[in-house]
């Protein structure tokens, strides 16, 4: 690596760092301010435990967030800044070319994608779980209950279950079918008047039941007040919650929207932007890169200035492009992989036409 490379990229990090240094105290002011009642009307709150349980993961999160925001700012600065003291020029003079000067812009963004992707996949959920734990824990003092009404799961492909209602929050369900099949012939039928999930074992608790067996030439029925037994669901199979998508890992992710298909669960869309957005987001950093560069390796007259005004207003809009194609995503019957992917295809554009206009000057 040359002495040039080791500059720039020592340059890259450098400004990157500090740009995120900016951004997070900004962040953090905000959110003080929207919580502070909160924190203060909760007597078992300590300011170690905000620090330890609350922000150190709202820093971890929200600095991973805004990390290709700040990737953009940190690039098209200390370009900015290169192009206004001639630097620039005398890498042109010393038979420097534009795609030569690229390739330290390459690694850096590289090193930046990797990490956020491991940030995205592995440890902004863990982080997103203990955010939902802070604040059930100490904010969230009224649960109001949340019912789901008609369900039908597909437990795998021989089983059934249908409910009519289901309390969220209790993790009940009431007027219980649960139908087993061999083949095409119905084997038994289990018919109960509530369903109790048991956390501590992983069970379920039937109240009132009937079950019936189906044999050729005769009928079996059992009747019981009370029945544990075991089901292939967990209660939050039952939802969605934005929440639960973010808290849980990208392995888990993706087995969790598969057994969900099998269930015959309809519209997983939202659970497939999630899964989706931590692959395409990391991704930007090459297509950001790449525009800030071009942007800021020529001397304009507004010299550092014109080129972060241009540069915010094009990190912004891709921002609000990127959160109106997830919105849209997880609608119904929407094409997920395409609308998470259409920010960066767009802007992946608009970064080769002003690569190409940057590389013959």
């Amino acid at each position: 690596m040359r002495i040039l490379d080791k500059y720039i990229l020592k340059k890259f990090f450098s400004s990157l760092a500090l740009i995120i240094v900016i951004i997070l105290p900004v962040g953090i002011a905000i959110d003080i301010s929207e919580r502070i009642d909160k924190f203060l009307h909760e007597p078992t709150l300590t300011f170690w435990i905000i620090v330890k349980d609350y922000y150190q993961h709202f820093i971890i999160t929200y600095a991973n967030q805004f990390l290709p925001l700040a990737l953009f700012l940190a690039v098209v600065w200390f370009t900015s800044k290169l192009a206004n003291n001639t630097e620039i020029i005398a890498m042109h003079s010393a038979q420097i070319s534009f795609n030569r000067l690229l390739y330290p812009f390459f690694i850096g963004s590289l090193t930046v994608a990797i990490f956020s992707l491991f940030m995205n996949h592995f440890i902004v959920p863990r982080s997103n779980y203990k955010f939902t734990v802070f604040d059930r824990t100490y904010l969230a003092k009224k649960h109001d209950d949340r019912f789901l009404v008609d369900l039908s799961l597909q437990l795998g492909e021989s089983d059934y279950l249908f409910m009519k209602s289901f309390t969220v929050d209790q993790n009940r369900g009431s007027d219980i079918v649960y139908e087993h099949y061999d083949s095409i012939h119905l084997k038994y039928r289990i018919k109960a008047n509530t369903l109790k999930w048991n956390e501590n074992d992983s069970t379920y608790r039937l109240s009132n039941y009937t079950k019936r067996h189906v044999y050729k030439e005769r009928d079996k029925i059992e009747i019981g007040a009370q029945m544990d037994t075991v089901f292939n669901f967990y209660p939050k199979d039952l939802y969605y919650e934005d929440y639960l998508a973010k808290e849980m890992k990208s392995p888990e992710l993706y087995h969790y929207i598969n057994l969900s298909k099998e269930r015959g669960v309809k519209n997983l869309n939202a659970y497939k932007v999630e899964l989706l957005k931590r692959t395409s987001l990391p991704f930007s950093a090459f297509i950001l890169t790449m525009i800030a560069v071009a942007l800021s390796s020529r001397k304009k007259r507004g010299g550092t200035g014109i080129n972060l005004a241009i540069g915010i207003g094009i990190a912004f809009i891709y921002i609000f492009f990127m959160k109106i194609t997830e919105v849209l995503g997880a609608v119904a019957g929407a094409q997920t992989y395409f609308l998470v992917w259409l920010p960066n295809m767009v802007f992946g554009i608009l970064a080769i036409l002003l690569y190409r206009h940057a590389s013959k000057q």
